[in-house]
């Protein structure tokens, strides 16, 4: 057993009771909402950090273990989504959470999620989970404003996965996903991202049809086949010490929403 999965064994078998061995990921009930009507945002626990590699839930994040879950704007305000927070779940680990959110500026938003805890049971591992995802408003929905750069400005966690295009107008099939992978703001080079379609089950090891690994720049690039939500993830144990833990493991989950035709790929 190599270091790598040594590493994230430990991880699974110390997280176990707490869940956030998995990754968590946030997705918008849609990418595109106007001014005044209401967007809802969930926050989901899946089953990657166990790599079950596929799209469905396998728990619900206990409240207390959220560390932020926010949107934020094209001007960089944030509005705490944590007291908005409903549990749709009949059991305490079924179902997911989910907060309603009007946005009242026109401009690309982003949904964000971190969790960086100490597990202490077993050797002490610090988990850190971050998640992303993004929807845009306008006062029509004929008539989005369109981001240019400002997608590409990291939001500061960890470890981040930031889109190289428009992460709303920019997406269809057909069209690449093109993705940096940062940590503690720096390229991150030769880690494997998974890019999964939901409804799709990726095969073990790795799946050459789905999964890229970056490149010296932090990069990796996904040409898309269908439309539908595709979950963005990548992985990364590190033989890291510090204050009540011996080992860490990152992960990053970026969610997008991708449509048959890409809104603006003609213009």
């Amino acid at each position: 057993m190599n270091r790598y999965w040594l590493v994230f064994a430990l991880l699974a078998l110390s997280l176990a009771p707490f869940a956030p061995a998995h990754d968590t990921w946030v997705q918008p009930n849609t990418n595109a909402v106007r001014t005044g009507d209401a967007i809802h945002l969930d926050l989901m626990l899946g089953n990657h950090g166990n790599d079950h590699r596929d799209f469905k839930l396998a728990s619900k994040l206990s409240p207390e273990l959220i560390q932020t879950f926010e949107v934020i704007d094209s001007r960089g305000k944030k509005v705490d989504l944590k007291p908005r927070m409903h549990d749709l779940g009949y059991a305490p680990k079924e179902g997911y959470h989910s907060a309603r959110f009007i946005p009242a500026d026109s401009g690309l938003y982003t949904v964000a999620q971190t969790l960086d805890k100490v597990m202490a049971k077993g050797t002490p591992i610090r988990a850190f989970r971050s998640a992303k995802s993004y929807f845009v408003a306008g006062e029509s929905l004929d008539k989005l404003p369109l981001e240019k750069e400002a997608f590409k400005k990291p939001i500061g966690h960890r470890m981040e996965l930031v889109p190289q295009m428009n992460p709303v107008a920019s997406v269809g099939v057909g069209q690449p996903i093109k993705v940096k992978l940062l940590f503690n703001g720096k390229p991150l080079a030769g880690v494997k991202i998974s890019f999964i379609p939901r409804g799709t089950v990726l095969k073990e090891g790795t799946d050459p049809d789905y999964e890229r690994t970056t490149d010296k720049e932090g990069l990796a690039s996904f040409t898309p086949k269908i439309g539908t939500y595709h979950l963005i993830v990548a992985h990364y144990p590190v033989d890291e010490k510090g204050e009540g833990y011996e080992r860490a493991h990152y992960a990053a989950t970026l969610t997008l929403l991708i449509p048959e035709k890409c809104p603006c790929c003609a213009d």
